[in-house]
């Protein structure tokens, strides 16, 4: 493993830039690498070369925690084909926080109803726990709305994760069309899979608050 810091996280672990890895090898290649950079071994080294072991050490894990998770892994090579996926970015949250708006989603049209309907019965449990009130039935709805959108979020990662094959092949045949239909599709899935995991937590601040 190079000190180059421009290195990207396939790189670092001698890695092919695709989304079907080798989970073992990389959990292999992490261990080896991080015995390398560990601590103990630069003890007695100058505070510089300490520094930069830590640094990169720091990208180490930063690299295998990205990889090893296939929501991540997928956003991440998405990055390197230039598609930065604002609307679910730690700098779109930060930001709209910072101005008190509301971070942009985008809303997949099949889920337009039911996210309006829940959005309706989200305000009736608000209103009813302010009156300090329980509502069984309403409680019951907004658990069964959890459990279908738990569902169609399970249902978005196993569709991407087909998409994983379509795009490996693409790039090995460098097939510049296939490709652009994947990493399209594959921004589709991750905007879907993000909005369904904000109203499963947004129905889950409602039961517990």
């Amino acid at each position: 493993m190079g000190g180059d810091e421009q290195s990207d996280y396939f790189t670092i672990f001698s890695m092919p830039a695709r989304l079907v890895i080798d989970l073992p090898a990389l959990e292999k290649s992490f261990y080896a690498l991080s015995r390398r950079l560990h601590p103990d071994r630069f003890a007695a080294r100058p505070a510089d070369e300490q520094a930069a072991a830590l640094a990169e050490s720091s990208r180490l894990n930063d690299a295998y925690r990205t990889l090893k998770d296939p929501i991540a892994r997928t956003a991440y090579l998405l990055k390197l084909e230039g598609v930065e996926m604002e609307e679910q970015s730690s700098s779109a949250t930060a930001a709209a926080r910072a101005t008190g708006s509301s971070k942009k989603q985008i809303v997949p049209e099949d889920l337009l109803e039911e996210a309006f309907e829940l959005n309706m019965q989200l305000e009736e449990m608000r209103m009813a726990k302010q009156m300090g009130e329980d509502d069984p039935q309403l409680r019951k709805d907004l658990l069964a709305a959890k459990s279908s959108f738990d569902a169609k979020m399970a249902a978005a990662q196993a569709e991407l994760e087909a998409l994983w094959t379509r795009w490996d092949a693409a790039l090995d045949a460098d097939d510049a069309t296939a490709k652009a239909a994947a990493r399209d599709a594959m921004v589709a899935l991750l905007n879907r899979r993000s909005y369904l995991r904000n109203l499963v937590r947004d129905v889950n601040d409602a039961l517990e608050a």
